[in-house]
Order: structure tokens, then sequence, then C-alpha cells
């Protein structure tokens, strides 16, 4: 299948349903409290969603029961909201929204610290966080796939941390997931070239462990092998010339820290 290439007004439909997963993903953020259930942010996206005039892309795709995924601690991706999942202080939990609006997809995660965390989740949560944004700073036409893998990989092992290598970004746009497959582990100058007009998402999964990984019997929820902290960063980025547009940028700044 060929990577389309986006331009004019389908730029401009893709950076509404990346603003519009952005600001539901800071909706959400504003009301993360000790005592919250996972249920209750499924909820949140439910309603903030429909209020910006969007659906939530996850909900269906491939039988995916919920609006959102909320992966806490040990969780790697892809955790299922429930009513009898209460954050508590010293959690850190992801919380991944993907937005369609106007037939185009806008995909974004972050993770948040629940009170008082211990010194491993705030590094966890640190390091997850800067390997996103080494691989999108690579990011520009005529650079290669294996370049944002290995600006990734390479900080996660300078910090002590390792990288999931089972699951990657992906295309956007109409589809909310296409091709490319983005690694984010690799060697640079490896992969595809990027193109000017490419839409696609960096999301590195970044494990104080080892790397190992195994999904439950759910189907769904994919946790650490070792049981140790699991953190992910997602934006949906554009391509351009001389660099990439980040879609995803939320209007004020999103606080990772949740005060309680």
């Amino acid at each position: 299948m060929s990577i389309p290439l986006f331009k004019g007004t389908d730029v401009e439909r893709l950076r509404r349903a990346s603003q519009a997963a952005a600001g539901t993903l800071a909706f959400v953020a504003s009301k993360l409290t000790p005592g919250v259930t996972t249920a209750d942010i499924d909820q949140w996206v439910r309603e903030d969603t429909a209020r910006r005039g969007g659906k939530p892309s996850q909900l269906g795709f491939k039988g995916y029961p919920a609006t959102v995924c909320t992966s806490r601690n040990h969780i790697v991706c892809h955790g299922i909201p429930n009513e009898g999942e209460q954050l508590v202080r010293g959690d850190i939990i992801n919380v991944d929204v993907t937005t369609c609006l106007d037939g185009f997809h806008g995909d974004t995660s972050a993770t948040f610290l629940i009170g008082e965390v211990s010194e491993d989740a705030r590094r966890i949560v640190d390091v997850a966080r800067r390997c996103r944004d080494a691989g999108i700073a690579v990011v520009r036409h005529g650079a290669r796939l294996g370049d944002i893998g290995a600006a990734i990989e390479e900080l996660a092992k300078k910090e002590g941390c390792s990288v999931v290598e089972e699951f990657g970004g992906h295309g956007i746009g109409h589809q909310m997931h296409g091709p490319p497959t983005v690694p984010h582990t690799g060697k640079r100058g490896s992969g595809i070239k990027l193109r000017s007009g490419m839409v696609l998402t960096v999301e590195p999964m970044v494990n104080l462990g080892r790397p190992d990984i195994r999904m439950l019997a759910d189907g769904w929820t994919v946790v650490t092998e070792d049981g140790s902290l699991s953190a992910q960063f997602e934006h949906t980025i554009l391509v351009t010339p001389d660099g990439c547009e980040v879609l995803t940028q939320p209007e004020l700044a999103l606080s990772l820290e949740i005060a309680c």
C-alpha cells in the first residue's frame, strides 16, 4: 500500500482532527485525581470528543471496546478502561486519545503522574517524553525511518531504559492506522525515505526494565514481562521540507503532574 502525501485543505483537516484529540487529552488531564476510575476517563473522552464534533477513532477498531486506552504503571499499551480500576497516589497512567473529525484522524497520548510518585516513576515518564521528542527532532524530508528509531533507542539506552520493539508508530490520515510502520528502534540511514506531506505518529513505549512484553487474556492489554514501569508519549506529525509540524501540540502546556 502506498504512503499518502497530504497537502492543502487535507492538511488543515488533519490539523483540526489532531487539535481536537489534543484538546480532549488536555480536558481529561484537568480531571485526573486519585479515586477517578479508568471508566470515568472513557466517559470523559466520549463526551468531550462529541462536544468537539468528532468521534472516538478507537471505539470498535478491530473490536476494541472503549473510546480510549488507559495504561497504568506496568501496562505498556492498550489498557481497557473499567469501573473497578481506580487511580491512586503514586500511579502513572498513559491516556491515549484518537479523534476522527471530518474524515481525518488525530492521535496523541501522554503519561501522567498521580500525586507524589517514586523516583523511578518520575524518571521513566521523563525519559519516555524525551525519547518521543528525540525521534521527532530528526524528522524531515529526505530523512529515513531508521533515523527516528535510532534516535529514540540511543537516548533510552543512555538513560538505562529499554524500548518496546513489538509496537511502533504508524501513518495516519483518512485511516487511523496506515503505512508506514514507524519503528522506535533501528539503524540510522535505514528504512524508507520520508517525504514532505507524510503524516505519521511517533509514540515510543519505554520500559524501566527489560523490553520484553506479554499480552493478557483479554487480548488487548500489554504489560511488561518483568513487571517494571512503562511510559509512553505520542504526537501526530506532518513531515515538511525542513523538519516537521507537530499537529497534536496542545494549545496550552500540558501538565503531567496531578497535584492531590
